[in-house]
């Protein structure tokens, strides 16, 4: 059974919810264990990963948030740079599903989140946990 952290940048509370949701229930019913914990945004999330990853105690990880597209180019720093980390994690063997939504409205948000439409959180575990079977594999 493998230990899995979500770690989730928690600012539409209603919207995170539906993620951690999907993404529980894919971990549950494949037969693993969770945590989760809650950093400040989108940008801190591939640190936390990189952290917690350094302390052996989980297996795989996913990562889970929703950034909306703003007036401004903060939406594009946040989004490139939240993957770019947590791409460069993937590459040095870290076992990561990626559920940070971004997103140009909150409808699109929803629809994504929402286990009976898209549900990306639910996705992004799953991902994390075929990255973890691949690392077990060639590991």
């Amino acid at each position: 059974m493998a230990k899995v952290l979500i770690v989730e940048a928690r600012f539409y509370d209603h919207l995170n919810d539906l993620l951690l949701e999907g993404a529980r229930a894919a971990i549950e019913e494949a037969g693993h264990s969770h945590e989760t914990i809650t950093v400040p945004g989108a940008l801190e999330i591939p640190g936390a990963v990189a952290l917690a990853a350094e302390s052996d105690g989980y297996d795989a990880f996913v990562a889970l948030g929703v950034v909306i597209r703003g007036e401004t180019y903060h939406f594009e720093i946040v989004a490139g740079e939240s993957a770019r980390g947590l791409m460069a994690l993937s590459m040095d063997g870290v076992a990561i599903g990626n559920g940070i939504l971004t997103v140009e409205n909150e409808a699109q948000a929803l629809a994504r989140a929402r286990r009976t439409e898209k549900d990306k959180g639910g996705e992004a575990a799953k991902a994390a946990l075929a990255m973890l079977a691949l690392k077990d594999r060639f590991g």
